[in-house]
């Protein structure tokens, strides 16, 4: 197939060329997010290739449609930038990447946790300019502290049983309970139980109507005070303002992001040359215990390998009219 790949980086060329070798399809690279001012590169393709930030409304489906795209080919496991019901509507397939490397992910969150606790990115740079001082660094131990996972997919799944290893206490929340999670590392309960009773909550739950916003003033203001809380899914799954409310009052003493609800415009960019615009963004950059990586908890070989291998294989599958197990349905079809 004649596949237009956007949001291309020069690691993404790397790896859908190295496993493109096995599969022989036309692939043309676009640095530009997909959107409604962009889809006209799409022009005579048969499929596009595309990531988290890239916006498949359904202004950007029917324009996809009229070009004659048959197939949208996603990089990444969530889905909820893709208007299902319009592609459903049009006869264009998707396909996603539903489990590249849950390791990659859950380690992230493990390091971030890590970092924020034991001050390491302040030590980093104390230690550099000759300041040795551990006034400001104490931390906790991690050791019979509690952990709420919310979401125990894969990614989930593995944060909790990395940090059962730890010694901590888990608690976790889930629409669809895993048995053996809770047969031998955690313990299922409510989710403003688990709000309540955790020190530290990590968020792996995908980003629906259901859980937007999921973690809002009400929700801040049940938890703990001081409590950390980790975000390595979707931006959209926490209100950013409440955020700070939350800072400011002491409430939240941690916070780690890797996502953001407004990343797309700076995420996976060099903007070190540029005033960024988002002013939440940059008020929540003045506190001292909170950490933002720019959606990198993806990022390593494994996970790259994966992403290319399943994406390239997806194409494969739907050119050839075969079964393709990580076809993605609409949720009324």
């Amino acid at each position: 197939m004649k596949v237009a790949v956007f949001s291309a980086k020069p690691y993404d060329r790397k790896f859908l060329e190295k496993f493109n070798q096995q599969h022989g399809h036309i692939l043309k690279f676009f640095k530009p997010n997909l959107d409604s001012q962009t889809v006209t590169l799409a022009t005579g393709f048969e499929a596009v290739c595309v990531f988290v930030n890239d916006s498949l409304n359904r202004t950007v489906i029917e324009a996809l449609s009229n070009l004659g795209i048959k197939l949208i080919a996603l990089r990444c496991a969530g889905y909820d930038n893709v208007d299902l019901n319009a592609t459903q509507e049009l006869g264009i397939t998707v396909a996603r990447v539903p489990a590249y490397s849950p390791y990659a992910v859950a380690e992230h969150a493990i390091a971030l946790i890590l970092t924020l606790n034991r001050k390491i990115h302040r030590a980093y740079y104390r230690v550099r300019e000759g300041n040795f001082a551990l006034n400001g660094l104490l931390g906790f131990d991690l050791h019979n502290r509690t952990v709420g996972i919310i979401g125990t997919g894969k990614i989930g799944r593995i944060t909790g049983q990395i940090l059962r290893g730890f010694g901590c206490r888990i608690l976790a929340y889930d629409l669809y309970p895993n048995k053996e999670f809770a047969e031998k590392y955690g313990e299922y309960v409510a989710l403003e139980e688990l709000m309540r009773q955790s020190d530290i909550i990590s968020l792996h739950c995908p980003l629906t109507p259901e859980t937007h916003h999921l973690i809002n003033a009400k929700a801040i203001a049940l938890m703990k005070p001081g409590v950390m809380l980790v975000n390595t899914s979707r931006g959209g799954l926490v209100n950013a303002q409440a955020l700070i409310d939350g800072l400011k009052s002491k409430q939240i003493g941690h916070l780690a992001l890797d996502v953001y609800e407004q990343e797309r415009d700076m995420f996976f960019e060099d903007l070190s040359g540029e005033i960024i615009q988002d002013d939440v963004f940059q008020r929540l950059l003045t506190f001292p215990n909170v950490i933002i990586t720019g959606h990198q908890a993806f990022f390593t070989e494994d996970a790259l390998n994966n992403i290319a291998e399943t994406t390239l294989s997806n194409i494969t599958a739907i050119s050839q009219n075969h079964p393709c197990p990580n076809q993605i349905k609409a949720v009324n079809s």
